[in-house]
């Protein structure tokens, strides 16, 4: 198994533990990725150091696994504040000297391993449906160990879908990166909208529609893996986080059919 290399590390220790200010929020979220051991001494840099040179210490663990999923929640959230802007350019750049690549959902690869050479916005514009059925079965790997991570895993998905279609077709970023508004704004132009022409049993599922992205976004934001849990996250049951990503499966299928079809 690869190590992380020591550029990497001091990139991502100095931009999380800036960021996770909170010793309890670091801890949480590298204990729930998989680093091994106790938590070590020092401050949240310093903590952040020793915890992933341990990860390469310990031939029984996937260093870069553990990174990936340490850096996922910092690097796939969407803000407007520069800061952290500049934290995930920093990062993206440490691994690009190395020759790797860090992919949403807390993916590392080598810099163009062929595993890697899509994204799923690609995905997205070519209608690749095999390729997001494979994320989504991602997701639901993690419901049983991680259902955090899973429904986190399937909100990244929808905004990465809307994202897309916005970008594709030229529409207005909204303000608010969220999958709220993202949605609402993918909804109007794909015809998703209730409206008065159409028959009942349809606009209850246009409306449902709506329905499951409020819940989606709300689920991350409450109990999501996105915004750092601490040590004792908020309960959720695997079957609860089961539905969140079968819901978000459905919605995104039939919103890339309706795109594609057109």
């Amino acid at each position: 198994m690869q190590g992380i290399p020591n550029s990497v590390i001091g990139a991502v220790s100095s931009v999380l533990g800036a960021y996770y200010y909170s010793h309890s929020r670091l801890n949480g979220l590298f204990m729930e990725s998989g680093a091994p051991g106790d938590v070590p001494d020092g401050n949240c840099e310093d903590k952040c150091v020793r915890w992933l040179k341990r990860c390469n210490d310990d031939p029984a663990t996937d260093a870069l696994a553990v990174l990936g999923h340490i850096i996922e929640p910092f690097m796939d959230e969407d803000h407007s504040n520069d800061e952290h802007r500049r934290g995930q350019d920093r990062i993206t750049k440490a691994l690009a000297r190395n020759q790797l690549a860090y992919h949403m959902n807390g993916v590392i690869t080598r810099a163009g391993a062929t595993s890697a050479s899509k994204t799923l916005a690609d995905f997205f514009k070519i209608g690749d449906f095999a390729s997001i059925e494979a994320e989504f079965s991602r997701a639901i790997s993690n419901v049983e160990s991680d259902p955090h991570a899973a429904i986190t895993a399937a909100s990244s998905i929808v905004e990465a879908f809307c994202k897309t279609y916005i970008d594709v077709h030229g529409l207005e970023m909204p303000m608010t990166q969220t999958i709220g508004p993202l949605w609402k704004t993918v909804q109007r132009t794909l015809g998703l909208n209730p409206d008065r022409l159409l028959g009942d049993d349809e606009n209850r599922i246009l409306s449902g529609l709506t329905s499951i992205v409020d819940g989606i976004g709300t689920l991350r934001t409450h109990i999501g893996s996105a915004h750092g849990r601490g040590i004792a996250p908020p309960p959720i049951t695997s079957s609860d986080a089961r539905l969140a990503v079968n819901a978000a499966h459905t919605l995104v299928t039939f919103a890339m059919e309706r795109w594609h079809s057109k």
